[in-house]
């Protein structure tokens, strides 16, 4: 697995422990990043690297480390900390958002403008609220199961789990209907390009930024029980959100929210497939009724193979050491979520699934201030997802060899291309 880094790795200033390393940010790194992660976390566990888009950046990879640096405040979310040029900071972050104007959204800010944003959206993601919503997302994915369940076979990332947080997010945002399949179809896009050239996604992100604005203008005069309709009525001591704001939040929200369960449920239907043990354990424990182990599986898959691979940019505001590592100001942060949740030093055999693992504080979702806002819904899409495709297609298997199948190339998301199945059609 070791081999030389590429030339141009970017060591720079910046020296690590060793020149020598496995090879990063390749197609098939990108199949199984696992056992690099391993390498880094025991020779360069904080590693100055170049990215695939020529920005150089700090990978974080051990547990401790990362807890600590997702923590810190003195690691800054917004992009105008990092030390590099313009032309630089506009390849970190999402594509398009600057140009859009939706860089005011969580994922770009610190307190205490996110203290309040945050607040404000938070009520969206209430307990109660996510309750209310479950039926709505049975509902969905009942439907998206009926219209491929006679035909024997189905791709679950097309077919399934594309589809239904998609659907979700839309109606908890307050997207009518008849404009759902639009942003079904922008939201392909972003998907379709997150490995491949940034101008794809660039025009998505724009023709979303439009609707949004649209949107929320006609929402004005027609407020309803949605999440664009709390974000006008909301205010917080006083202060309304601007239009950009809310356009942002709504974005971000769309964005992070529709991506992160596609490979929650993507990733997760994978696993059980390949674990054919593991997945009988959760099938026979939901036939008798019992939910206790659909709650530990679905944590356990989002430390396994989560849906975040890379935790978003974070810059250096002042000089400090990470796992021994000096950072300077300015230097882009990244967490390594997969590479943490699986550090021994952490989980006992934490490359095995074991999906009544107990003893689980992964950070599949993040950890501090910054924790993802939408984790409660997406876990009820992700166990509901789960769960009624075991119920309702228990026979369902995997319907092509696994060194066939392909992973997009994003790099802060993870997440397969494709995954066929068979099963006895009903």
């Amino acid at each position: 697995m070791t081999a030389h880094l590429p030339s141009g790795c970017g060591y720079g200033h910046r020296v690590n422990a060793s020149n020598t390393g496995p090879e990063l940010f390749t197609w098939e790194f990108a199949s199984n990043p696992y056992p690099a992660y391993a390498w880094l976390r025991e020779h360069a566990p904080v590693h100055w690297t170049k990215l695939p888009s020529g920005v150089e950046a700090w990978l974080v990879t051990r547990y401790a480390d990362a807890r600590q640096a997702l923590a810190d405040q003195r690691l800054s979310k917004n992009p105008d900390h990092h030390a590099e040029d313009a032309q630089s900071k506009n390849r970190t972050g999402i594509p398009g958002e600057r140009s859009a104007n939706l860089m005011t959204h969580l994922l770009n800010i610190d307190p205490p403008d996110h203290t309040r944003l945050r607040r404000l959206v938070s009520k969206a993601f209430t307990p109660r609220r996510v309750a209310e919503f479950e039926p709505r997302v049975q509902e969905l994915t009942d439907g998206l199961i009926d219209r491929f369940s006679s035909h024997g076979q189905a791709d679950l990332i097309h077919d399934f789990a594309f589809p239904l947080p998609i659907y979700a997010i839309c109606d908890l945002l307050g997207v009518p209907r008849e404009d759902q399949d639009d942003f079904r179809d922008w939201a392909g896009m972003m998907i379709r390009h997150g490995g491949g050239p940034r101008g794809g996604v660039a025009r998505s992100v724009k023709k979303i930024r439009s609707y949004l604005a649209d949107l929320i203008h006609r929402k004005r005069s027609d407020l309803g029980d949605d999440l664009i309709s709390d974000l006008i009525r909301a205010s917080d001591h006083g202060e309304h959100l601007t239009e950009n704001e809310a356009a942002a939040m709504c974005f971000v929200l769309l964005f992070a929210g529709f991506e992160t369960t596609i490979n929650l449920i993507g990733n997760g239907a994978y696993a059980l497939l390949r674990h054919p043990a593991q997945r009988a354990r959760l099938q026979q424990s939901l036939d008798r009724g019992e939910t206790g182990l659909l709650d530990t599986a679905v944590e356990e898959l989002l430390r396994y193979d989560g849906p975040v691979e890379l935790a978003t940019w974070r810059y250096a505001t002042e000089p400090l050491t990470i796992g021994g590592q000096s950072v300077t100001v300015g230097d882009p942060v990244l967490v390594v979520l997969a590479a943490a949740d699986r550090d021994p030093e952490r989980f006992a055999d934490p490359d095995v699934l074991d999906l009544s693992r107990g003893d689980n504080q992964h950070l599949g979702y993040g950890h501090g201030i910054h924790y993802c806002l939408g984790a409660p819904l997406a876990r009820l899409e992700g166990r509901t997802a789960l769960a009624t495709l075991l119920r309702r297609l228990p026979d369902l298997e995997l319907a092509a060899d696994p060194a066939d199948l392909r992973w997009r190339g994003g790099l802060i998301m993870r997440g397969l291309r494709d995954l066929p199945v068979r099963f006895n059609a009903v």
